[in-house]
């Protein structure tokens, strides 16, 4: 086991994976530019070292300022967390040449499952069901126009390199195929640096369903369950539930299978979420993340299981902790993004925290490293808080959600918080109604915002 890792990330999840270091007695290291010099994450660590001014090129995203923060401290071991560098094959690959461990995948697996095109064509010779379109990218508009007759419209056109929500376009018809595709190629060559984009089919009421799977890199792995997705602002989670509403045992047995069983298959090493469409009893799959998903702590709440724990373990060589058949699951959780943001436009709201109060009680779970007079730097994520709840049932869930909701404080800037009171008083998101288009769709007619 190690003796010291390395956090190369800020905020909650930093603090998240401090706290299950000290629980299994390792040393933790945090790394901070001079914005989060105050950070909760510095902190609550073992040991800090400043990589770098606000800026997260310079800091964050400096794999030279990490490396040597990395030598400095001793550290054996780094943990990525989820965005900047988690997903960098670069990255892991320098922290390989430098004899440390990346708690994560290997490099190779990073950049199969970067490319959204490598990946489907990977899904697909493991038997793991695909959206029907392009083979591979589409390099011509008189190409696309053919493959949206062939495929038929509606269809989306994505930015090969793409991510959250970035160089993703739909032509409903032959008219607008021209306009999507090459709006799609810029925003590509603009954002990532890459203009390459491929066609699928568009669904018009599908689902976001997302299968946890861990591996233990020498091919054995276990799936736990799903996470529904489906309400999303622009492409992004704004609540997460686990088990999914609309799921049978039989369909979550039989996805959960097929997705264990590919990446035992590619002896993938550590957690990983395999992201689904669903739509009318059909699973399409959109892409991998080959990280700890920001909604990781929905399918720790159901399984009773520590992921960063998981982790840390399978990196240092261990065996898994558990087998499938150890992992039933046990209630309802739900989890909620809480962001420094101003509606109804969903603006940033940086500033100071004149008062926090995180709430408690039985499953109530606040995942938040904001404390009074702490001053929310301008520079990062507007994410500011993951409030999780569990139950015995969805109803209980839904209940305890909006009790812990009207406990939560957060003075001092604005919050997202209303909007969690405001969608737990409609009728879809009570009973589990609604696809991945319903929450664009309620802003635009309640907020204006779209």
């Amino acid at each position: 086991m190690f003796n010291k890792i390395l956090i190369a990330n800020r905020g909650e999840i930093a603090l998240r994976v401090v706290r299950a270091a000290r629980e299994m007695g390792i040393a933790s290291v945090a790394v901070h530019s001079t914005a989060d010099s105050d950070a909760m994450h510095v902190r609550m660590a073992d040991e800090s070292v400043c990589i770098g001014p606000p800026s997260s090129p310079q800091s964050y995203l400096s794999v030279p300022a990490i490396i040597a923060a990395c030598e400095v401290t001793g550290a054996e071991a780094i943990h990525p967390g989820y965005g900047f560098l988690s997903e960098n094959a670069g990255f892991v690959q320098v922290v390989e040449d430098h004899d440390l461990t990346f708690i994560g995948p290997t490099a190779e697996h990073i950049r199969i499952m970067g490319d959204k095109i490598t990946a489907k064509d990977t899904m697909k010779k493991l038997g793991v069901p695909c959206v029907p379109g392009s083979e591979g990218g589409v390099a011509s508009l008189e190409e696309a126009k053919r493959l949206g007759e062939e495929i038929g419209y509606p269809v989306i056109i994505k930015a090969t390199a793409g991510g959250g929500g970035r160089g993703m376009k739909v032509a409903l018809n032959a008219d607008e195929m021209e306009k999507a595709f090459l709006t799609a190629r810029a925003e590509g060559k603009a954002n990532f640096g890459n203009d390459e984009v491929y066609i699928e089919k568009y669904l018009t009421t599908p689902r976001h369903i997302e299968i946890q799977v861990f591996g233990d890199g020498k091919g054995r792995a276990v799936h736990l369950g799903e996470r529904d997705c489906s309400l999303q602002r622009r492409h992004q989670k704004v609540f997460e539930e686990a088990p999914g509403p609309v799921i049978s045992p039989e369909e979550r047995a039989a996805i959960g299978k097929t997705c264990a069983d590919a990446v035992a298959r590619i002896n993938y090493t550590g957690a990983g979420t395999i992201e689904f469409l669903y739509e009318n009893g059909e699973f399409y799959f959109i892409e991998m993340n080959t990280r700890l998903q920001v909604e990781h702590p929905v399918t720790e709440a159901i399984f009773g299981v520590d992921l960063v724990r998981e982790q840390i373990r399978v990196a240092a060589g261990m065996e898994m902790s558990f087998q499938q058949e150890d992992l039933q699951i046990n209630g309802h959780a739900i989890e909620v993004r809480i962001n420094a943001e101003k509606l109804p436009n969903f603006a940033p709201c940086p500033g100071r925290i004149t008062q926090y109060h995180a709430p408690g009680g039985l499953g109530v779970r606040m995942d938040s490293a904001l404390y009074d007079g702490y001053s929310i730097p301008p520079y990062y994520d507007s994410l500011i808080g993951k409030l999780i709840v569990h139950g015995r049932d969805r109803p209980e869930a839904l209940a305890r959600l909006n009790r812990a909701l009207g406990e939560l404080i957060v003075d001092g800037v604005d919050t997202t918080v209303p909007l969690f009171h405001a969608l737990l008083q409609e009728e879809d998101v009570l009973t589990g109604g609604y696809n991945i288009h319903w929450l664009e769709h309620w802003l635009e007619t309640n907020l204006g915002d779209g």
